[in-house]
């Protein structure tokens, strides 16, 4: 149970992560170098990977964020428009039907008139030929 300093001081040392990235290139460098055709991998220098990688990862977020946000408050405000749209157009639909009952009401106090007028006169007639 012999364990070597290299364990030792990597579990009580902490590491930042741009150093870890830059061992974990490392190793997939050698590796490449290896086991793949020489010219089938460009190989990047170790200060253009830890710059790659640091602009990737902070740039992103925030403009995705920004670009959601501007996409829903578009969607909401498109909706909005949408139901300002149908309210109004209900609205006025709901002006022509009142205008279309108030008409018939009318009508049918006409009629009404004009069915007592004839009642009236039948009974007339009626009790003038008895």
């Amino acid at each position: 149970m012999h364990r070597s300093p290299r364990d030792s001081g990597s579990r009580g040392i902490p590491v930042p992560e741009d150093r870890k990235l830059y061992v974990v290139d490392s190793i997939n460098d050698l590796h490449r170098l290896n086991f793949c055709p020489a010219g089938s991998q460009h190989l990047l220098p170790p200060e253009e990977k830890t710059l790659e990688a640091g602009t990737r990862s902070g740039d992103g977020r925030p403009r995705l964020l920004f670009l959601g946000l501007v996409l829903a408050l578009m969607v909401s405000l498109v909706l909005v428009a949408l139901v300002t749209f149908l309210i109004i157009q209900t609205g006025s639909k709901m002006d022509n039907v009142s205008r279309r009952l108030a008409a018939e009401g009318r009508d049918i106090d006409e009629l009404k008139k004009l069915n007592s007028m004839i009642v009236k006169r039948l009974n007339q007639l009626e009790s003038a030929q008895n």
